[in-house]
Parts: structure tokens; sequence; C-alpha cells
């Protein structure tokens, strides 16, 4: 919260010139930037956003050069972290996304982005926690990308009943974000393991509709002959 937000501090009034220099002796820790320099980070960052999927390294230096500029700019941070991760740089990634949601403390799709860095590292319970902050946020635009890595994550923890709950929020989103194919397949499994035959006979029989699953539904209906 900084100064001005918080109603139990007086503001007194001070000349230009020391305010200019408060605001410059803060620059680093409270990230008082002036709106050219946020324009200029602005375009620096639509300039990475631009060749973020066709030239990564190029992006890398346009979100530096956004941060640079504006060390609060919450999304370069974000792509930062993005690009890290793809270099399988997870330490690096995990400092940037961190640092966005110092910056943004209501971030949700970082909180899910730390969760998926949290399962490539083998922190399975720091993954949960991450995701379960995701989806507390009413205005999360995508929350079941961060129910159905919730499921995934407590599946592997042995945890059924949770996991097949993430899975079943994941399919009330409207639209969905992924597809549900996937979704219907974990949550097959997850039946599978409960010993819920029926259920995922079910699951696995009416909801294959993605060639890219539809291996390991088989799979899943010849484990439920009987």
């Amino acid at each position: 919260m900084t100064l001005e937000q918080n109603s139990l501090v007086r503001r007194n009034p001070v000349s230009s010139w020391v305010a200019a220099g408060v605001c410059l002796g803060l620059l680093a820790a409270a990230g008082c930037v002036s709106e050219e320099r946020k324009k200029k980070s602005e375009g620096y960052y639509q300039e990475g956003v631009a060749v973020l999927n066709t030239d990564q390294q190029s992006a890398h230096v346009a979100f530096e050069k956004a941060l640079k500029e504006n060390p609060r700019h919450r999304d370069a941070h974000y792509y930062v972290a993005f690009i890290y991760a793809n270099q399988e740089k997870f330490d690096q990634a995990e400092a940037e996304i961190r640092e966005a949601i110092r910056t943004d403390p209501d971030y949700p799709d970082a909180y899910n982005f730390l969760g998926q860095l949290m399962i490539k590292q083998n922190r399975r319970q720091e993954a949960i926690a991450a995701f379960r902050k995701a989806i507390s946020y009413p205005l999360y635009a995508t929350p079941d990308v961060s129910y159905y890595q919730l499921g995934l994550v407590l599946e592997l923890e042995g945890d059924m009943q949770n996991a097949k709950q993430a899975f079943e929020v994941a399919l009330k989103v409207n639209p969905p974000n992924v597809p549900q194919a996937m979704v219907y397949l974990e949550l097959g499994r997850v039946h599978y393991k409960l010993g819920e035959d029926s259920k995922a006979r079910a699951v696995a029989l009416d909801k294959d509709k993605n060639g890219a699953v539809s291996a390991e539904a088989k799979t899943l209906m010849e484990r439920l002959k009987r």
C-alpha cells in the first residue's frame, strides 16, 4: 500500500523540488517513474510482445528495456519469466514472476505461472498454494487453467477427492480455456483411481473428443473392460 493509499498518513504540502528529490531517492524501491518513462516502457513492452512467438531473444531484450524504464511493469516481468522458463532457467524465472507479484499482488495469472514453476521444481505443496491463490480471485479470466493444474498436482500428491473436485469445477467454466477433452481424461483417471469404474467409463466414452488424447483415453478404456 502506498503512502497516498494509507488513510492514516497525513499529507503535508511540500515544494516541487523536495517532491522531486524524494521521488529520485525512492526510485528503485518505490517505483517512482515519470509518465514519459512509463510510455517508453510500454513501447518496448509492445515490441517484445510482437516478436515473442518468433524471436524470444529480441523479445527478451525489449522486455529488459521496458523494465529499465519502468521496473514496476508487471507484464514485462511476467514475460521475462516466461522466456527463462522456456530456457529451463527456473530459478531466474521464479525470481521474475515473484517480482511481478510484488509489483501487483492481485495478479492471478502470475500465481498460476508460479504454480507451474513449482511443479517443474518438484515443489508440489508450493504449487498447490499458488494455484489456490490464483483461483481465489473472482475476476480471474481463465480460472479453469488453474483448476486443471491444481487437479493435476493434487492427483500427483494422491489427493484424489480434491483432484476430482478441481477437475469438475474446471469443466464448469464457460467458455473453456483448457480443451475439455483433456480435463475429462484426467477426471476419468481420478474416477478410476477412486474405484469409480462406471463413472470413469462414462467419462472416457462420452468425452474423448480430442485426437491428441484419444490414445490415452483408449488405454483407460482397456483398463476398465470387464
